[in-house]
């Protein structure tokens, strides 16, 4: 696949966002390419988006997860952003983002969200993205204060941290397994505003448990990777000591042999002398 470095695409995972699409939609900057990723919707989204102008990506699983990496599959150009599609965020405050990523500055870019209006951020939600986001620094060591889907990267090192989440622990995933890799992770406060419509994830209890609960497995298994990469480790070391010991078994007898030589070049000189 070639690879676009001059132009940037933008991946908005959608359900039912006929609503919001618009809105969005006008505000993703010149020159980008919007990719909306549709994982089922009834409302007629898919060719509202297509009108618009965007690119429609289908993907039949539902998820979270599986839209944004369906979105960054079909992606082409060199810097990759994601951002809800419900008109809660605003994809040109991405500009910045994308700057800082071409300027070498960071790898990885996130979106601090900062409610703006009433109810912009129901109080159950805010409290498990807190809970989440000290797990995260406890995992990781990051201060970071949101796990937000306002974010940039490079296409192909996201790619290659072979994300395999496709629910609602993919954002927090990325963040885990680019840390872990070394990026350098950085944070931006940005506004968030009401949402249009009903959220799918966190707009109840239940949404947000089972955000949490997800995003809970995303971190234990951090944890199962670290202990399979010291594992790993323990036996590659174990296996060049046990070659050492062979080798060291193996040289006594290689001095033997020079032994027997010496001793037979003594005996060949005493018979040259006599």
């Amino acid at each position: 696949m070639t690879i676009d470095t001059n132009t940037v695409d933008v991946v908005l995972p959608c359900l039912d966002e006929a609503e919001a699409l618009p809105w969005v939609l006008a505000r993703v900057p010149a020159g980008w390419r919007a990719l909306v990723v549709d994982n089922g919707s009834t409302d007629g989204s898919p060719d509202l988006a297509r009108a618009l102008g965007a690119t429609v990506v289908h993907e039949p699983r539902r998820g979270f997860g599986a839209a944004c990496h369906a979105g960054l599959t079909a992606a082409t150009a060199d810097i990759v952003c994601f951002c809800d599609c419900d008109a809660s965020l605003d994809p040109g405050l991405l500009e910045p983002f994308v700057q800082e990523i071409r300027a070498g500055a960071a790898d990885l870019v996130l979106g601090r969200r900062r409610p703006h209006g009433r109810g912009s951020w129901p109080a159950h939600a805010r409290a498990g993205n807190l809970a989440l986001a000290r797990l995260l620094r406890r995992r990781t060591g990051l201060r970071l204060h949101d796990l937000g889907p306002l974010r940039a990267a490079r296409r192909e090192p996201l790619l290659a941290l072979g994300l395999t989440d496709r629910r609602s622990g993919y954002p927090l995933q990325m963040v885990v397994r680019a840390a872990d890799a070394g990026w350098r992770i950085t944070e931006h406060d940005v506004p968030y505003l009401p949402r249009t419509g009903a959220s799918k994830v966190t707009g109840t209890w239940r949404g947000t448990w089972q955000a949490v609960r997800d995003m809970s497995r995303v971190l234990n298994e951090g944890a199962a990777r670290r202990e399979e990469a010291t594992a790993r480790r323990d036996a590659e070391r174990a296996g060049r000591d046990e070659g050492t010991a062979r080798h060291d078994e193996a040289t006594p007898g290689c001095d033997t042999e020079t032994a027997q030589r010496d001793a037979a070049t003594v005996r060949y000189d005493e018979g040259t002398a006599r």
